[in-house]
């Protein structure tokens, strides 16, 4: 026996078009939408300072470095598609490139996996010159249209000789981008490790340099204790000091933006970087394809859904 559709009544029609609706899911259907998308090089910074711990992640103390990899790690899930992010360290005096930006969202695992293995000790040398640094970031970039991000303590050690500080007027305003100063206001400890990465304590005053001692001094020798020109330019005097804590040096970061043409932010708490990045100055217009199938399963589930209502 053929049982035929009752064509008067509206639950048929109704299961009709949840069906048809339905189908039109499995399609996947898309729209395209205008968005604002990033090009963006984080370059962080991995000389030993950066291993003070004065941020927290779930009430419990985590180095800069630790901090700034989990900032980096949720921005990657904040960017659009079609944003593109590259990766470099800095150490000594130079920055050097891990990879050139590739796409967030296809290259995600490999962007992740890569900030993660970050490390200290992917340093090749121990001193942190920071404007030399930026420096050489900057002549990196400056002919490529790509946003720099250049996170630091901008504590350098040894402490710079002013006579010798880098000139960044030649690549003033050669690239867009912001630095973004990381760590706290207050001294603290800096830890130490020894050649197999096992904790040692703290750096004390003796184990590092409280002043420069390269080229000629920067003060009146007739007020160095022991000045000789030849052998002793900087004194005789050891030199003192609390080179061996560690804070963030924000004005000198503030200074140097200013002297490069780039921004200043402070990263005081994960979401931070994500309102120091995603700037109309930072951005530029692009069309990302968003699937529109959610619509299509929700107007299913209201025709289902209608099928019990009584009229």
């Amino acid at each position: 026996m053929t049982i035929a559709p009752n064509l008067r009544d509206y639950r048929f029609w109704l299961l009709t078009a949840a069906l048809l609706s339905l189908l039109v899911v499995f399609f996947h259907p898309q729209t395209s939408a205008q968005v604002s998308l990033y090009r963006l090089v984080f370059v962080v910074d991995i000389t030993r300072s950066m291993n003070t711990e004065d941020y927290q992640l779930d009430k419990q103390p985590v180095s800069r470095l630790q901090f700034v990899k989990q900032a980096l790690r949720q921005e990657l899930l904040k960017l659009p598609c079609g944003s593109q992010v590259g990766l470099g360290v800095f150490s000594e005096r130079r920055s050097t490139l891990l990879f050139e930006p590739i796409d967030v969202c296809s290259g995600f695992a490999e962007i992740d996996a890569a900030i993660a293995a970050l490390d200290w000790r992917m340093a090749w040398a121990a001193d942190s010159r920071i404007a030399s640094g930026l420096l050489s970031t900057l002549e990196l970039l400056k002919d490529k249209d790509q946003t720099l991000v250049f996170l630091s303590d901008g504590q350098e050690a040894p402490p710079p000789n002013p006579r010798y500080k880098p000139d960044l007027s030649p690549v003033k305003d050669k690239v867009k981008g912001v630095i973004v100063g990381v760590g706290g206001e207050q001294l603290s400890p800096i830890p130490k490790f020894d050649a197999k990465g096992q904790r040692q304590g703290f750096y004390k005053p003796e184990d590092v340099p409280h002043r420069s001692s390269f080229g000629e001094s920067d003060l009146n020798p007739e007020k160095i204790q022991g000045y000789n020109a030849r052998n002793a330019p900087f004194g005789s005097e050891a030199a003192t000091g609390d080179e061996h804590m560690s804070r963030l040096h924000e004005s000198y970061l503030r200074q140097l933006a200013a002297e490069s043409g780039l921004q200043y932010r402070r990263l005081s708490d994960t979401d931070s970087l994500d309102q120091a990045l995603q700037q109309a100055e930072f951005a530029k217009p692009g069309k990302q394809n968003v699937d529109t199938g959610w619509r299509y399963a929700g107007l299913t589930l209201l025709l289902f859904a209608a099928v019990y209502v009584r009229p």
